[in-house]
């Protein structure tokens, strides 16, 4: 199937309607098929905490997954997007129980989760689309995935409490995919409020929303268009070097759960033993545990200039410590902070390509993405597409005529 990409400046409810007439071009006429949605998201602090116990503050985005889906009268699954070529089939009666490189594997993975907590399943045609970028850093993998949850819990009479469509979606990223991942990115779209950001702890999971002054701040989003092929692989290298520096410096602090409980000074006095790259990961996660907190109390306070320092400063230690970033996000980091108005501004995601978030004084949007885009041309040859995003709301059922 070639992809079919909805754009332009229409509403959120405008898209949601032209997606359900896309999937009756695909699958043909019958009844109408029932819509859903669930937001990306875009991660401000707490860059690489999930996954070592840290916390973490992302922001749903008003973009997102759209899932329109109808019965089948047989035991099949078929699968189908209009951002990604492929249709994907799968038997109910025969589940696979390994993943197959395709952009299907999550909703499969969610599928086999749902199954085997016992949905009332039975076939159905799903087309899956949005307005969410894929590969760029927002999430698509946690969106798609919550999305499917709570689409395909609806239709099978599950249960779509948001707990249970994250653990779905970490079934399919972690167990189905093979993603070593934390829980952020599912607990961002499942848990979304509008206009605010998600303050999640990934030790105990605990969480609370606190409020993003929009009136006075603007988040942006400016897309390196440089996807991220490598992102899996080196993703899982970095898991795997922080369980080793977890595993190294726990002996020198007892109790020690995860690495971000192991205190800055323990990494001073025994960092050298560690080989260079584990003693750098391991130097961004407890600064970056400490930024984090920092970056919570001056919201808070309504220290919008410590605030955005925050982001700049993790940016850094993703390039720096982390090795993530690439010269194209450096570079958008870079200009973006030359503007008068801009607070601060970082890579978002797992790196290696995709986007990078900015955060904006409101009065200073006009020209800033005319700026941020000749100077990304001036370097690379090429435009980058830089929009602005207000928080999001987590998923939900499209009920519109």
């Amino acid at each position: 199937m070639k992809a079919t990409h909805i754009s332009g400046a229409a509403t959120t409810q405008e898209l949601l309607e032209g997606h359900r007439r896309l999937f009756v071009e695909r699958f043909g006429a019958g009844g109408v098929p029932r819509l859903f949605y669930a937001p990306g998201r875009v991660s401000l602090l707490g860059a690489h905490l999930d996954y070592n116990g840290g916390p973490v503050m992302p922001m749903a985005v008003d973009r997102g997954t759209f899932v329109a889906l109808r019965p089948r009268s047989d035991s099949y699954l078929r699968f189908a997007s209009t951002l990604e070529g492929g249709e994907a089939q799968v038997d109910l009666d025969g589940l696979p129980r390994t993943s197959s490189g395709h952009w299907s594997d999550y909703p499969i993975g969610v599928a086999c989760h749902l199954v085997g907590r016992g949905a009332q399943a039975h076939g159905m045609d799903v087309l899956f689309g949005g307005n969410l970028p894929i590969g760029a850093g927002l999430s698509s993998s946690a969106s798609i995935s919550v999305a499917s949850a709570y689409a395909l819990g609806t239709v099978w009479g599950a249960t779509t409490d948001p707990i249970a469509c994250i653990e779905a979606a970490l079934f399919a990223e972690r167990t189905f995919v093979g993603v070593h991942c934390g829980i952020m990115d599912p607990y961002a779209v499942g848990l979304a409020r509008r206009d605010a950001l998600l303050w999640l702890d990934c030790k105990d999971a605990s969480f609370e929303h606190l409020p993003l002054p929009s009136e006075k701040l603007t988040i942006a989003v400016a897309d390196s268009g440089v996807r991220r092929t490598l992102a899996k692989g080196e993703f899982n290298r970095r898991v795997a070097e922080c369980s080793a520096a977890f595993d190294a410096l726990r002996a020198h602090h007892p109790g020690a759960e995860c690495l971000r409980d192991v205190p800055l000074e323990v990494l001073e006095e025994h960092g050298p033993s560690l080989s260079p790259s584990v003693e750098r990961r391991a130097r961004h996660v407890l600064s970056e545990v400490a930024r984090t907190f920092a970056a919570r109390e001056a919201l808070i306070v309504g220290d919008l200039d410590r605030f955005g320092g925050c982001l700049t400063e993790a940016h850094r230690s993703l390039r720096d410590l982390f090795e993530v970033s690439i010269p194209e996000l450096d570079h958008l980091v870079a200009s973006a902070l030359e503007w008068e108005g801009a607070l601060g501004a970082r890579l978002t995601g797992a790196g290696f390509g995709g986007c990078v978030v900015c955060v904006l004084r409101t009065e200073a949007r006009d020209g800033f993405v005319e700026h941020l885009a000749r100077r990304f041309e001036e370097r690379f040859g090429s435009r980058p597409p830089v929009e602005f995003f207000r928080g999001g709301s987590g998923p939900y059922e499209f009920v519109g005529s």
